[in-house]
């Protein structure tokens, strides 16, 4: 029996589901292709990957292992897939800042391609604070900046939008609002709320709180995802956070669930700045190029046709 990439799609979607009808739904396949997909790749390692239940399907300790090198393993496949060959004619350096939730949980991947995409450009990092970074744009200190678009203030700082991703409730594993055709914030005010502050989310979630005339019973407020992540895995509340934050399980192996509200929360938006009467020097034309041809390629094309 060989090895496929599909086996390993399909077992990612279980994972992160939880379910093998979920899975199936999110892939477009049926239920039984999934269900012979992961039964195959037990087969092969020789190990149990899931435990089964009623409840739907719980990684082992096994399983938790291949996750990882199964994201891993997706990864390449993509990065071979998207990365052109190398432009070694563009050389110089770049300063570039970043902030928390961009750095932590988006930017290490594509550093790493932009160095295969632009071998002779030097890239200078910072993790900043939004108004930090905007003062360094503006006064020079900063060539560009990938930050959560839609908290930049300064009238003289241009943006692109790169992508939005979406703000979901994060549960513990069988939670009875899980059990719910819908959930709305009026739902989520009752139980126990761990607000997260990082990049400003604290006064982004505020904003939406009060545009629903509800207020979030809030024990605890925390700059650290992982906080979040483990208390709300651990039953202690409940919390909205984007996808790009978001995964399956705490640091102590137990489970997260998501659910997307009926009430109107805006996604989290990440994108590039600049100052906008900055000309563009070469690298910061091939790092823009990199990020729009990686996220807006099928966008641009189409809105030439």
């Amino acid at each position: 029996m060989a090895f496929t990439l599909r086996q390993v799609r399909y077992f990612v979607a279980t994972a992160e589901v939880g379910q093998i009808s979920q899975a199936a739904i999110h892939l477009s396949i049926s239920q039984s292709a999934v269900t012979s997909a992961i039964q195959e790749l037990e087969s092969l390692l020789g190990v149990s990957l899931f435990i089964r239940s009623p409840q739907g399907m719980t990684l082992t300790d096994s399983g938790r292992h291949f996750l990882n090198h199964a994201y891993s393993i997706l990864r390449s496949v993509e990065d071979a897939l998207k990365s052109p060959l190398p432009d070694t004619s563009i050389e110089g350096s770049l300063s570039v800042a970043a902030s928390y939730t961009v750095m932590g949980y988006f930017l290490p991947y594509h550093l790493q391609r932009l160095a295969q995409w632009y071998p002779g450009i030097q890239l200078n990092l910072f993790e900043q604070e939004r108004e930090t970074i905007e003062r360094g744009l503006l006064e020079g200190q900063f060539d560009m900046a990938v930050v959560l678009t839609a908290n930049l203030q300064h009238p003289e700082i241009a943006a692109e939008t790169l992508f939005s991703s979406e703000r979901r409730l994060w549960l513990p594993n069988r939670h009875p609002l899980s059990e719910r055709p819908s959930v709305g914030l009026e739902d989520v005010a009752r139980e126990p709320f761990i607000m997260l502050t990082v990049d400003e989310a604290d006064q982004t979630a505020l904003r939406y709180w009060d545009s629903s005339h509800l207020q979030p019973r809030v024990i605890l407020r925390t700059s650290s995802v992982e906080a979040v992540r483990s208390m709300v895995a651990n039953g202690s509340g409940v919390a909205i956070l984007s996808d790009l934050v978001y995964r399956p399980w705490s640091l102590e192996g137990r489970r997260i669930e998501t659910l997307s509200l009926n009430d109107p929360v805006p996604p989290m938006s990440v994108g590039l700045a600049w100052r906008r009467d900055l000309e563009f020097s070469e690298p910061m034309k091939a790092f823009r190029e990199y990020f729009r041809h990686s996220f807006l390629a099928p966008q641009l094309s189409s809105s030439r046709r």
